[in-house]
């Protein structure tokens, strides 16, 4: 049997993944209220990757849900999508690595402004048969009072 793969969201105004050095810088990170429609944003997925799990294909799914755990669908030209992200991770052993040490990767979704209802939230990233969550509330915006964030 594999070993578990971990992984940390982070909900942040902006941020951006350095594949040379494997850090992800990230701008306004750790809030959790939001007005709507939300004020552009990223969602920073830190994963580690057992030892044994090194040099395999690890499919992920990023998608938005409702606090009903329906996906959040928004209005497009080609009709009604859903917010997610589709993609997959494969981590190397590079040279010097102690056996036996999770190995880091990590990815970033920059977001629009999305015109969501005021409630609770969730991303939920899958990968390798686990779930991770970040949630945040939208909370209606006063006229004239911009975005507020925490």
């Amino acid at each position: 049997m594999a070993s578990p793969v971990d992984a940390i969201l982070v909900l942040c105004d902006a941020a951006v993944a350095d594949q040379a050095t494997g850090k992800v810088h990230m701008l306004g990170a750790g809030w959790s209220r939001t007005g709507s429609p939300t004020a552009p944003s990223a969602v920073v997925a830190m994963i580690k990757v057992p030892w044994d799990r090194a040099n395999q294909r690890l499919d992920l799914t990023l998608h938005l849900q409702d606090s009903d755990g329906q996906l959040v669908t928004l209005s497009t030209p080609e009709g009604a999508q859903p917010v997610r992200a589709d993609g997959a991770v494969e981590v190397g052993r590079p040279p010097g690595v102690t056996p036996g040490s999770p190995l880091d990767t990590s990815f970033v979704l920059s977001l629009p402004p999305l015109p969501l209802s005021p409630g609770r939230y969730e991303w939920r990233l899958h990968v390798a048969e686990r779930d991770f969550v970040a949630s945040f509330e939208v909370r209606q915006s006063s006229p004239g009072v911009g975005f507020p964030l925490s």
